[in-house]
């Protein structure tokens, strides 16, 4: 996903005299050969987070269209304060573009890790997040995100399915187990493993790669009494979100993610995705446990 983001910011550069990038050192050696060709609009401000997303709000205040990237936990938590006040408060926006999504830097240790980055930025209105599952998806993502107006987040990791879903983010099937059967949204990354998970469970499988804005609608449609939502980032990031949607009629709800507890290890990504649960053999355990008294 990251060499993809790479090669498509390096085209909207000489596509669009509108757009810039701003950095933190993360990634620049793979930027040089554009920063060479856009010395004015390629920005590389060393190990200054809170400053990368102040100058990305001045450049939006001209008229630019401002790419900020770097680590989730820098460009995110370290920087938030910048992204409420230079960008939020100031009505300007800009996309933000990060990679370690919540453990892919495990082996970093706890500085590299950000399961909270999502939802974090939900507590500022009107933003886009786009959590892609495949690098494939990227592309057109990253695209679109550039073109529009609004604030944006595009959540990468090293993580992927095996095939790509592209679409503009509203909640498509992927298995469908008919009418009123419990239905499991799998967001980004955490696809393949759902669907292994419930290959012999009477469960449709919608995924997704916009968790903001939700898929009301698409929701609506599809839910029946059960639904499990499964996110790679904090447990229950979407959980308000899904209950607003149907609060007029009975369900019960399921939110499979990140643990809150920090499990103070390393390992890979691999690791950490089994020890929060997130493999198939971990969301067998979890959805067979939830869905007992609807499949006895």
């Amino acid at each position: 996903m990251r060499e993809s983001f790479v090669d498509t910011t390096t085209t909207l550069l000489a596509e669009n005299p509108r757009t810039a990038l701003v950095l933190a050192d993360i990634s620049a050696e793979a930027f040089a050969p554009a920063q060479r060709r856009h010395p004015d609009r390629v920005l590389n401000l060393g190990i200054r987070e809170q400053l990368m997303l102040g100058v990305a709000g001045g450049l939006a205040l001209t008229g630019l269209r401002p790419i900020v990237h770097s680590y989730a936990p820098f460009l995110v938590e370290r920087a938030y304060e910048q992204i409420k006040l230079d960008l939020d408060h100031q009505a300007v926006s800009a996309v933000l573009v990060s990679v370690g999504a919540s453990y892919d830097r495990a082996a970093a240790g706890r500085t590299h890790l950000s399961p909270a980055d999502v939802s974090l930025l939900d507590t500022l209105a009107g933003w886009t997040v786009h959590v892609p599952g495949h690098p494939a998806e990227v592309p057109g993502l990253l695209r679109a995100t550039v073109a529009a107006d609004g604030p944006a987040y595009l959540r990468l990791s090293t993580l992927r399915n095996e095939r790509p879903h592209v679409g503009d983010g509203s909640l498509v099937v992927v298995r469908d187990a008919g009418a009123g059967a419990p239905l499991l949204v799998a967001v980004g990354p955490t696809l393949d493993a759902a669907l292994a998970a419930v290959a012999e469970l009477p469960v449709t499988v919608a995924y997704t790669h916009r968790p903001r804005p939700f898929d009301i609608a698409g929701l609506r449609a599809l839910a029946g009494t059960e639904v499990i939502l499964v996110e790679p980032y904090l447990a229950g990031t979407s959980t308000r979100v899904v209950a607003a949607a149907l609060a007029d009629r009975p369900h019960r709800l399921l939110a499979l993610g990140i643990g809150r507890e920090e499990l103070r290890r390393y390992g890979s990504a691999e690791d950490h995705t089994r020890w929060h649960g997130l493999d198939a053999a971990g969301l067998r355990r979890s959805v067979t446990d939830f869905l007992s008294p609807a499949l006895v």
